[in-house]
């Protein structure tokens, strides 16, 4: 555990080889957690591996926390853990909002990345956000998107962001338990429909944990994610020199292959590998072969 300020501590785990390649896992969500799997993209022979629980989620203290708890805490909270581990540069490996605070992270302290790897590109615009919840996802699930609509009022559907950070954080236990699991299951639903069977939440669901895991997440993303619209493409030329790795399911509909597509545009020395067939999920077969890849693929760039 450490302390990073006088209100959160970080779970965080080192394993691999101590002489190896450091590198940086980010978990997505914000607010899912890491967990044992998160290792197994590096080769521990090779690679220090360093996992972290990010500020309020899973077993950082305290739990779903939201407050002195934004984009930018978590930007320091990196740099606070990369001097405790006295590591001059590290590969920094995300996935979905991973990738985000990982892109946001390396435009900050550009000189301190050794290199990258992206997996599921969210940009946190806008427009990425629309997409998953005004004009976009709904389109291609209309039945699942009226079940999600169908605890909110005329009224707060004119506001879903809103709305769902009103429901999440009431006082009435009902309510928050409500709009977690119809959230809950939204995202399952668009995140796993690469899968085969239908996607349903456990009966016995901790629903403490549903309610506090929605918290965070709901918290950055009515913020907007504590950042300005576009920062991380406005301000993508600070890491030009950086070896980056991209990989994107080309049928991911929950982030849109075009913001991977869009960043090695911007990047044309980035790799770019759209893997067929595949949706978001790092635990997808083809995406987790693909990362791991190009986790032996980096050991060659950064040894160049």
């Amino acid at each position: 555990m450490l302390a990073v300020d006088n209100r959160h501590t970080l779970y965080w785990e080192e394993s691999g080889n101590s002489s190896g390649i450091p590198v940086v896992f980010l978990h997505g969500g914000p607010g899912a957690g890491v967990s044992p799997n998160h290792r197994r993209f590096f080769d521990p022979d090779v690679y220090r591996i360093f996992l972290f629980d990010q500020r309020g989620a899973g077993r950082s203290t305290p739990y779903a926390d939201v407050e002195d708890n934004t984009t930018e805490h978590l930007i320091s909270d990196i740099e606070k853990l990369r001097k405790k581990f006295d590591v001059k540069r590290w590969l920094v490996f995300g996935g979905s909002w991973g990738a985000t605070l990982a892109l946001l992270y390396a435009e900050h302290y550009p000189e301190k990345v050794s290199g990258m790897i992206l997996r599921g590109t969210f940009l946190a615009r806008d427009k990425d956000m629309a997409w998953f919840v005004r004009d976009g996802a709904n389109k291609i699930y209309p039945d699942y998107w009226q079940e999600f609509l169908s605890i909110f009022s005329e009224k707060e559907k004119n506001d879903l962001l809103g709305s769902m950070y009103e429901h999440i954080f009431s006082a009435d236990r009902d309510t928050q338990v409500t709009a977690a699991k119809a959230w809950s299951l939204w995202a399952g639903r668009v995140v796993t429909h690469c899968l085969e069977g239908e996607y349903n939440l456990d009966e016995d669901e901790d629903e403490e944990k549903l309610i506090n895991d929605v918290k965070i997440e709901i918290h950055y993303a009515k913020n907007k994610y504590f950042i300005n619209e576009n920062q991380i493409v406005s301000n993508i030329k600070k890491i030009d020199n950086v070896p980056i790795i991209i990989i994107h399911g080309e049928n991911d509909i929950t982030c849109m292959p075009e913001s991977s597509c869009l960043i090695h545009k911007l990047l044309p020395d980035s790799k770019l590998i759209l893997v067929p067939n595949a949706g978001h999920l790092a635990g997808e077969p083809a995406i987790t072969d693909a990362l791991i890849h190009a986790t032996d693929d980096m050991f060659n760039l950064i040894n160049e």
